[in-house]
């Protein structure tokens, strides 16, 4: 038996566990965000997370974060978001006045919307005041108008927590790397682990300015087909998204998903299909 003064000396000679906080929540609220999907996600990435995983719709990290990859390349199409998880990486201070009052969430969106038409989103203050909309706006949504302003309504929650201080992220977000861009143009390797998330098959795709449209969906499944690597998709289970993935040889699984956000109040599950391929 080792003595106790022993055994605290042979602890001192290990090497330190990763100081990384595996429980970082998320820093956005995120609609149909994929929190809840991470256990079925898990079944599939754990025999290949010594690969890189790559979210052609990154949305709020929600499954990145859940999976915790040690390489990651994320991506989505809504600029804004890419450029607060950018600074974010930098270790990002929030410094604007954030409070939970209507008056000030207009005033913080007319200036937004004035930063995106001077051409100034990619700044400090853009990040701010995305995270501050994001944080007060109405249930999380991220919409814009066809003139790509965004348009989202001010919120209805009586108490908000905001984070001024970003930088338990940084050292995480470091070996990871953000871009912004059409799915199709993202640098994958045949190596890659793909799990994608794109809007669902639904009326309201208006998430960014550009929309997306079924024949988007149709162009996704066919890029997804063409890769080599490992593949899981996730979306509403239409008859016509079952179709099309069925058609292109992938395997199908059924989940009932949580309805987030209804503004009927509609809390049926809603039918979700997990669209597999090589793994």
């Amino acid at each position: 038996m080792v003595p106790p003064s022993q055994r605290k000396k042979q602890q001192d000679i290990l090497p330190r566990q990763n100081t990384v906080q595996p429980t970082l929540k998320p820093p956005l609220k995120w609609a149909g965000g994929k929190r809840w999907l991470v256990p079925y996600l898990r079944e599939y990435w754990t025999p290949h997370s010594h690969r890189r995983l790559v979210e052609p719709f990154c949305g709020g990290l929600a499954v990145t974060l859940g999976l915790m990859p040690d390489s990651a390349l994320l991506n989505d199409i809504n600029r804004h978001l890419i450029n607060f998880f950018r600074w974010v990486s930098k270790g990002l201070q929030v410094e604007i006045d954030m409070r939970n009052e209507k008056e000030l969430y207009y005033s913080h969106r007319n200036r937004f919307n004035e930063l995106i038409q001077q051409g100034l989103d990619n700044t400090k203050q853009a990040a701010e005041l995305f995270y501050y909309l994001n944080r007060t706006g109405y249930n999380g949504l991220c919409r814009f108008n066809k003139k790509g302003k965004f348009n989202v309504p001010f919120g209805r929650y009586k108490t908000i927590n905001y984070i001024r201080d970003f930088s338990p992220y940084q050292s995480l977000f470091r070996n990871w790397q953000f871009t912004c861009t059409d799915f199709e143009d993202i640098p994958v390797q045949p190596d890659d682990f793909i799990y994608a998330d794109p809007p669902y098959d639904v009326e309201f795709t208006q998430y960014s300015k550009e929309g997306f449209t079924w024949e988007d969906q149709v162009r996704l499944a066919q890029w997804l087909a063409r890769h080599p690597g490992r593949v899981v998709l996730s979306n509403q289970a239409t008859n016509r998204i079952v179709r099309l993935y069925k058609n292109l040889g992938f395997c199908l699984r059924y989940l009932d998903a949580p309805r987030m956000i209804n503004c009927t109040g509609d809390r049926t599950p809603a039918r979700e299909v997990l669209a597999v391929k090589g793994v």
